[in-house]
């Protein structure tokens, strides 16, 4: 089908092209269009991605946008071609107004790097408006004795168009008593006057009927009537006179209701009615004017009523009128012109151009965060706006032009201290006094890795009871990261190490999510006290950060060993031990000993001795603490030569363990006293003899040399091992008894090496007689007494002794022997 294209078509395409074919210019950096208005949806501006220098991938990678300072959105961009479209009805006279220049401001937003593009399209006018006058029909009362040449102010024609296509011309339809004067007034505008050619006479004609036509100069013209009806009076032939033709007055926008603007003057030569005058605005004042501004009838003054506004009317031009009482009643005009100055009233306006980016932590100065704007509607220095923000923040404005900034970094950001600014930007103007606003900017940090994790504390320490359950949970270390997200996960693993040439992760494995450390197996405090784990958290930033902690491990005694007898010897089903006894021994001879050790350590490892049976259960009896065997009465004639005692060792755990050792005694005749009982025969003053005397010197000879070699084998064991043990020893002769044995060959050796302390002593056998050695040690009260006894030959003492608890506190040692016979 073809579309005929009829001559008002034509018309408008030439129209078109005239004023559009591709006019765009460049000025101080920004890019201007010309077009006309009322374009339909979808013509083309201008090829704006060319014209900014910019590809068609741009478009699309750079997120080319465009926003209007009008708040419209009359204009988009053909993504496909990079060109400026419009995308909704322009209509100029809408836009601006009277206005002589018609201009819309774009802002041309880019990212990847953020920038900003001011973009001006002009809207030029076309002639889409007729001339139209306030009133279709005009009455006019005109007394028959006015004076040809006699002039009468007519409505102005308004038209919506501007320059050349607003109103140009008048003329009035054909009449012999009237014609058309039009007078140029105060910008540019036109104003229609009728005039008098000649008297008129109402008897002859009394109303004239006259067309009033504007015309503008648009191509095609157009144009707009008003009918004049015009009544012919026959009285009253004077009208009133203003002193002026035109007033001018200025006046603040801020100017208080009730307060007097201007007061007008007119005066009539008439007398009587005729000569009195009223007051008025103008017939066809606009309401604008008539809700702004008052006038008293009689005095002329004109009062302000409403409130001014700079930013929205700066002039008011009105038609005063002052007409007589008289019959017809006189008319006279003048035009007042008030100026309204602008006052301070208006706060600035912040806008932001682009939103802001969400900001990294590790962003270096000069970042850019987002695009902002201020704008104040009130004019000269009232209108010039400065930016401000608010102390204490790491950003900064930057002006760019036109009241427009950007906001960038200006220091070192920490997401873990803020992860949010909320930046307050404050807007002042240069008025007096000066206005502000204040517009509130969020802008995120975004988290980086740069915090290892932290531990709760550098170490822990891990008390655990041997025997315990494979796979039972030991403890749970926790760490936190300041970080966010992918950055604070945080792994736990164990770090490789040596426990008895053993890889720790033989022992123990721990959860990587919690933290939680389980056993892989029982723990034996006999075999292993005290271990190491270091165990790492690592996060899952990139790169990944760590931190380390150690955990001690402590395994706690539990009672699972039963003493163990040294003296006498261990068998499968028990100790025996064969000992003799004179049958002349009194109350109180020590028989035998016996001693027995357990490797547990503490209270688990303190040991009691009782007599679970006995032959003769009234002749012996068995020290709780030390194990001696002694008589508690005489052996008598009748007492059995054989004497059995089961003595049962217990240990002071919960629960307890014990074994139990035998001894056989055989009580004979004839065998002699030890040698204790021999000092106890010395004692009494009337059984002294000569040898007896020389046992003493031989004996307190024989303590005096040990003493001294066992104080100095202690002096240089100290002193060896003071560089790894911080205990202290000492040897002291004080408290000890003598040694009745002068011949006795003795053995001391203290070992102070490791947390084991303890004396080993060893010496020959004298009679058969069981020998013991009392030692003292202070690890908790001021002495503590322990027994060592001498090995026999078929046990090691060395190795007895290796087995006591290791766990001892470091304390002073102090040693007693005693020989008993």
């Amino acid at each position: 089908m073809t579309k005929t294209i009829g001559y008002r078509d034509w018309r408008w395409l030439a129209l078109w092209w005239h004023h559009f074919f591709l006019l765009w210019s460049t000025i101080d950096g920004q890019t201007r269009y010309s077009i006309p208005e009322e374009l339909k949806q979808g013509s083309v501006v201008g090829n704006l991605a060319k014209d900014l220098g910019l590809g068609l991938s741009d478009i699309f990678d750079r997120k080319l946008r465009v926003a209007s300072e009008a708040g419209e959105q009359y204009f988009s961009v053909d993504a496909g071609k990079g060109e400026l479209v419009v995308n909704d009805r322009i209509d100029r006279e809408a836009l601006c107004g009277q206005s002589a220049s018609c201009v819309l401001t774009l802002q041309v937003v880019v990212d990847k790097p953020l920038q900003l593009h001011r973009v001006e399209v002009e809207i030029q006018d076309i002639n889409d408006n007729f001339p139209r006058f306030p009133s279709q029909d005009i009455t006019l009362q005109i007394a028959e004795s006015t004076a040809a040449g006699a002039r009468f102010p007519l409505e102005s024609a308004q038209d919506l168009d501007v320059g050349v296509n607003s109103v140009r011309s008048y003329s009035l339809s054909k009449d012999d008593f009237f014609s058309l004067k039009v007078k140029d007034v105060s910008g540019g505008r036109k104003v229609p006057e009728l005039v008098l050619s000649k008297a008129l006479d109402r008897e002859k004609k009394p109303i004239h009927q006259l067309q009033l036509t504007a015309i503008d100069g648009g191509n095609p013209v157009k144009s707009g009537n008003s009918q004049i009806t015009i009544n012919v009076l026959d009285i009253n032939d004077n009208f009133p006179v203003f002193e002026k033709n035109s007033y001018k007055v200025s006046i603040n926008e801020n100017g208080a209701q009730g307060s007097s603007i201007l007061k007008v003057t007119a005066k009539d030569t008439d007398e009587g009615p005729n000569g009195e005058v009223e007051y008025s605005f103008g017939t066809h004042a606009p309401d604008i004017v008539l809700s702004m501004f008052d006038i008293d009838s009689l005095t002329g003054e004109i009062r302000l009523q409403g409130e001014l506004d700079f930013e929205t009317n700066a002039n008011y031009e009105i038609d005063i009128s002052a007409k007589d009482k008289g019959t017809p009643r006189m008319e006279g005009h003048c035009t007042v012109h008030i100026e309204v100055l602008d006052v301070n009233d208006n706060a600035p306006n912040i806008f932001l151009t682009s939103q802001p980016n969400s900001v990294p932590e590790d962003a270096p100065s000069g970042t850019v965060v987002a695009l902002i704007s201020a704008r104040d509607i009130d004019s000269g220095v009232n209108g010039k706006v400065t930016l401000q923000l608010s102390k204490g923040s790491p950003f900064t404005l930057k002006p760019s032009f036109s009241n427009n900034y950007a906001l960038v970094t200006s220091g070192a950001l920490d997401r873990e201290s803020f992860s949010q600014y909320d930046i307050e930007i404050t807007a002042t103007d240069s008025g007096s006094p000066p206005l502000s606003s204040k517009k509130t900017i969020p802008v995120s940090i975004t988290d980086v890795n740069d915090n290892p994790p932290v531990f709760t504390q550098p170490s822990y320490n891990v008390y655990l009871k041997e025997n315990g359950v494979p796979g039972s949970i030991l403890y749970s270390v926790s760490a936190s990261d300041l970080d966010f997200g992918e950055n604070a996960k945080i792994s736990y693993s164990i770090l490789d190490s040596k426990v008895q040439d053993v890889s720790v992760s033989s022992y123990v494995y721990i959860n990587s999510d919690n933290g939680s450390i389980y056993s892989m197996h029982s723990f034996d405090y006999e075999k292993l006290k005290v271990f190491q784990i270091q165990v790492q958290a690592k996060d899952q930033g990139s790169p990944s950060l760590s931190s380390n902690a150690t955990v001690h491990v402590f395994i706690l005694d539990q009672n699972d060993n039963a003493p163990s007898v040294i003296y006498p010897s261990s068998a499968a089903l028990g100790s025996l031990s064969h000992q003799r006894m004179p049958r002349s021994a009194k109350a109180g001879h020590l028989v035998t000993k016996v001693t027995a050790v357990d490797a547990d350590s503490g209270h688990n490892a303190w040991i009691s001795y009782r007599l679970a049976e006995a032959t003769d259960a009234s002749l012996f009896t068995v020290n709780l603490y030390t194990g001696e065997v002694r008589t508690k009465r005489a052996a008598s004639e009748q007492d059995d030569s054989s004497q059995r005692l089961l003595i049962e060792i217990k240990d002071d755990g919960e629960p307890a363990q014990s074994a139990t050792a035998t001894v056989s005694i055989l009580l004979e005749d004839g065998l002699h006293e030890p040698i204790l009982d021999l000092r106890q025969k010395v004692a009494e003053p009337g059984k002294k003899n000569g040898r007896i005397t020389l046992y003493l010197i031989l004996s307190l000879a024989s303590v005096s040399v040990l003493s001294l070699v066992t104080f100095l084998i202690l002096t240089v064991k100290c002193i060896r091992s003071s560089s790894s043990s911080s205990g202290s020893c000492c040897a002291r002769r004080s408290d000890c008894d003598d040694y009745k044995n002068p011949n006795r060959n003795l053995q001391i050796q203290l070992n102070t090496d490791g947390p084991i302390k303890y004396v080993e002593v060893l010496g020959g056998d004298m009679l058969s007689q069981s020998q013991s050695f009392r030692s003292c040690m202070s690890p908790m009260s001021e002495y503590s007494d322990f027994t060592l006894i001498k090995p026999s030959s078929t046990t090691d003492f060395k190795e007895v002794i290796s087995v006591l608890d290791a766990s001892l506190p470091d304390s002073t040692w102090t040693f007693e022997s005693q020989q008993v016979s």
